[in-house]
């Protein structure tokens, strides 16, 4: 696991210092080493995290004559295989990294037949010394990031944004169009980021830049079709795909460890797994609490387990940290949890598992249709299923105007089209909350539904509501929200986070699964459950999904946090951006109890803590080593 950066700029004279202070800039994805290419306008470096061939992987690395050469954040779990096929082909290899087959499978097969061959996750860039091409690539699923600024002649790429701020021609700019749908989303929400100019290449989307034009492809996206398999047979293949991966993404010269919560998708992959060390993490209240559940069943594999206590204290330090390390603004409260779990994991491994991802392949959101408790509720919405879709639509629009009872909303998003309802897993402010809350000139940006109907058009074709909101939350809520943080959280603590589930060859199983095997009257991610009870006791399987749940309503109302964020909401900045008065009223609310806008107050704390790191600090790394507490007992 590493870091990349690069630019081509013909205004730079020197370049080794420019490269170097980029490097620096993320130190943290790769603190065992580093290198560089400098060669005519353009400037390549690496950050490393040894994983695999610790002794001879440094990068860039080059091909035979060394007329190409490759930069890689991420890992080929596949690499083994596809390196005998490359050797048997004629090519000559000088160390044993998955890097390495990049180079000559791009050599041999081109950029898409190399991306047919390879399971992994990944951004790569090989640059042709002859040609002065580059071509990169990101990762199927988007796991691992890759950005770009091509400007006035200055072209820049990279695996975070903030080394971009190092290059002496790259404009610093706040995109102002982000700053709105942010707030319905809680995370940014588009390809330019909160930085004018600066974008993210899509997930399943390679590039290339030749005499200096950039041009982006598409070479991959999930395809839901589903199949007529029993649902005996589709739970055996869940169960072997998994574990096929697990496997995979276990390959490591150094320890690997998984983090562990009280939920199936963690719990499945460390049952599966089953390595040595796993972790979890509480905070100092008795709010929500998974620590225990986590330790009995670390308990019942055999495995070790820690768990880290987290205060209130240090998760407030902690935030100008956290927002550094993502770049932009992400409001979602996990992003707190996960810094400190792998802040804990990194004192005995440097790779660590995960269950990201679970939830979007195989339908494990409430907001899929599960939200009633009631059992005849739930048998009701699956027989409206069944309705031909002019009635059951015409029946949603009729639950829509109806007064609420116990279970209206889980029978009108059983049967009302995803596009009428659905925008992905988080929504904190309506649209029209958020024009009223921002002042004028941030009004201005792209509307959320223009925004998820990038993903609804690719989908018009589905019969199935669930595979539409699947798809949509793949390449919304996941792509730039839950894997986002997962990496930035894993990589600001130096830790390789793997996500056995964002498997290409597990996704061709999710895939083909029907609706009901998933989502039914019995519980969500269905299928997956009665799989998982091959590797866990079945409390387990069953057990509701919390995510990782962060008090911040408690948090909010103790003096001291309160004081914290009045202090943030009424500084001058902050009135450049919002209508100051609402914004201190919803918070005056939270803490005295009067409403419950916790999510709201926390998603506008989030945007100024990150906009005063990156604009009014200039983007320096705040001066703060927030602490993960060990129970003595527990050590």
């Amino acid at each position: 696991m590493c870091g990349i950066v690069g630019f081509v700029d013909k205004n730079i004279a020197d370049k080794k210092p420019v490269i170097e202070a980029m490097m620096d800039t993320i130190k943290h994805r790769g603190p065992n080493s580093s290198g560089e290419l400098l060669e005519g306008d353009t400037a390549l470096g690496f950050r490393r995290l040894s994983i695999i061939d610790i002794n001879s992987g440094m990068q860039p690395i080059y091909n035979e004559d060394k007329s190409k050469a490759v930069i890689f954040n991420g890992e080929i779990y596949n690499y083994q295989d596809v390196r005998k096929e490359l050797k048997k082909a004629g090519h000559i290899f000088t160390t044993d990294t998955d890097t390495e087959v990049l180079l000559h499978g791009f050599e041999e097969w081109g950029i898409e037949g190399l991306l047919k061959k390879i399971r992994g996750m990944f951004a790569f860039v090989i640059y042709d010394l002859k040609t002065g091409d580059i071509t990169g690539a990101r990762d199927f699923f988007g796991i691992k990031p890759l950005y770009y600024y091509n400007r006035e002649g200055t072209f820049i790429f990279g695996s975070e944004i903030k080394s971009f701020l190092k290059e002496p021609n790259f404009k610093m700019e706040l995109n102002k169009a982000a700053l709105k749908p942010y707030l319905t989303f809680q995370y940014s929400a588009m390809n330019e980021t909160f930085f004018k100019n600066v974008f993210k290449i899509p997930e399943g989307h390679f590039f290339t830049f030749k005499n200096g034009k950039l041009s982006i492809k598409k070479y991959w996206d999930m395809e839901f079709k589903e199949n007529n398999l029993s649902f005996e047979e589709t739970v055996k293949r869940i169960d072997k795909s998994l574990r096929d991966s697990v496997e995979e993404h276990a390959i490591s010269d150094v320890p690997v460890g998984s983090l562990l919560s009280s939920g199936v998708d963690s719990s499945y992959v460390t049952a599966i797994l089953k390595p040595q060390h796993t972790y979890s993490i509480d905070f100092d209240t008795s709010t929500y609490e998974e620590g225990t559940a986590a330790k009995e069943l670390a308990d019942k594999l055999g495995l070790e387990n820690t768990r880290g206590i987290v205060t209130k204290e240090e998760a407030i330090k902690s935030l100008p940290l956290i927002q550094y390390y993502m770049d932009e603004p992400d409001a979602n409260p996990s992003c707190v949890p996960l810094y400190f779990l792998t802040k804990l994991a990194s004192r005995d491994v440097t790779v660590i598992l995960s269950g990201e991802g679970a939830d979007e392949l195989f339908a494990g959101y409430a907001n899929y249709g599960f939200h009633s408790h009631s059992k005849a509720i739930r048998v009701v919405a699956e027989d409206l299923k069944k309705l031909p879709k002019g009635v059951k639509y015409k029946l949603a629009h009729g639950l829509k105007k109806m007064p609420n009872f116990p279970g209206r909303l889980h029978l009108y998003e059983s049967t009302a089209k995803a596009e009428e309802f659905f925008i992905g897993q988080a929504k904190i402010f309506t649209e029209k909350e958020a024009a009223d809350l921002v002042k004028p000139e941030f009004e201005k940006s792209r509307s959320v539904h223009d925004i998820v109907m990038r993903s609804y058009n690719k989908v018009r074709d589905y019969n199935d509501e669930v595979k539409k909101m699947q798809y949509l939350d793949i390449h919304q809520f996941m792509a730039n929200d839950i894997i986002l943080k997962a990496d930035r959280m894993s990589m600001a603590n130096s830790m390789e986070l793997r996500v056995p589930f964002l498997d290409k060859e597990v996704a061709k199983v999710a895939a083909g699964v029907p609706t009901k095997y998933l989502l039914n009257s019995k519980d969500s991610k269905y299928a997956l459950r009665v799989a998982a009870e091959r590797a866990l006791p079945s409390e387990w399987a069953k057990r509701e999904k919390l995510g990782f749940p962060v008090p911040i309503r408690d948090w909010i109302k103790t003096k001291e946090v309160y004081e914290d964020f009045r202090k943030l909401f009424s500084a001058d900045f902050a009135g450049e951006f919002f209508d100051q008065d609402a914004i201190l009223k919803m918070l005056d609310g939270c803490y005295r109890g009067e409403n419950d806008d916790r999510r709201k107050v926390w998603t506008i704390y989030t945007f100024l803590i990150w906009y005063k790191v990156y604009f009014i600090d200039g983007g320096k790394k705040p001066d703060v080593d927030p602490q993960v507490l060990v129970p003595e007992d527990e050590k």
